[in-house]
């Protein structure tokens, strides 16, 4: 690795073990406090990532460093797509409706040259209206773009996870949500290829999570590092042919 790349790449994995963590929190129905951004100091000429949604994007129960949109900022870097610290706006518990509130009153840039979007779960868990998921998921996503520059293509969304399968979901009835998981995700499927939006499926590596324990986080219920692990694994390389 030649030695300036191999410095850019010290100086991001410092900075980012040196964001704060967020509390734990059991099961994802608990917001925590109002919003949540990991802003860091960038890198010159540097790529700039916005990761919006709830406890799979902030990473309940794993640190920093294993947070998907960290490892997939870093996966990005090891390629030469010199993609800074992401700013995270999300949060244990958060529905559709607070992550709009979260980002109308955040402190974001201009555009961003890379934007993520997972967020349902708890509208699910709560049973919210699906109609309400349509419309604000629908928002967020425009929004999404507009902060990419309108740039579509610069733009992912990531599906629900499906917490029936890890211990926790066990416990309750796991047919049910396992059906209505399938639902939301139709729903967010068909609003993203109608804004022709990338759309990555990560639901079937969720479904591995009782054949394999390692997938699931301390708290039974959360994706553990190996389970974002995967899920980089799956997105990284179609994100990186749409990068500069």
């Amino acid at each position: 690795m030649p030695a300036r790349l191999f410095l850019v790449s010290f100086v991001y994995l410092f900075l980012c073990c040196c964001a704060a963590c967020t509390d734990a929190s059991a099961p994802d129905n608990t917001p925590t406090t109002p919003t949540q951004q990991d802003t860091l100091p960038k890198p010159p000429d540097s790529l700039h990532y916005l990761a919006l949604g709830d406890s799979y994007t902030i990473g309940e129960r794993v640190a920093v460093e294993w947070r998907y949109p960290v490892q997939l900022a870093q996966q990005l870097l090891q390629v030469d797509k010199p993609v800074a610290a992401p700013q995270i706006i999300a949060r244990t518990g958060w529905t559709t409706t607070q992550l709009k509130s979260a980002i109308a009153v955040a402190t974001l840039r201009e555009r961003y040259d890379l934007v993520t979007l997972l967020i349902g779960v708890n509208n699910q868990y709560q049973r919210l209206p699906q109609d309400t998921y349509r419309r604000e998921f629908r928002e967020l996503l425009e929004t999404a773009i507009q902060l990419a520059g309108n740039d579509t293509s610069r733009v992912f969304v990531l599906s629900i996870p499906d917490y029936a399968y890890t211990p926790f979901g066990q416990g309750s009835n796991a047919a049910r949500i396992s059906m209505e998981i399938d639902e939301y995700n139709a729903i967010n499927f068909s609003i993203a290829r109608a804004y022709n939006v990338i759309y990555f499926d990560i639901t079937p590596i969720s479904r591995e999570g009782l054949k394999e324990p390692i997938l699931v986080a301390s708290d039974r219920l959360h994706p553990s590092g190996e389970m974002y692990r995967r899920w980089v694994a799956l997105i990284w390389e179609q994100v990186a042919a749409r990068l500069p």
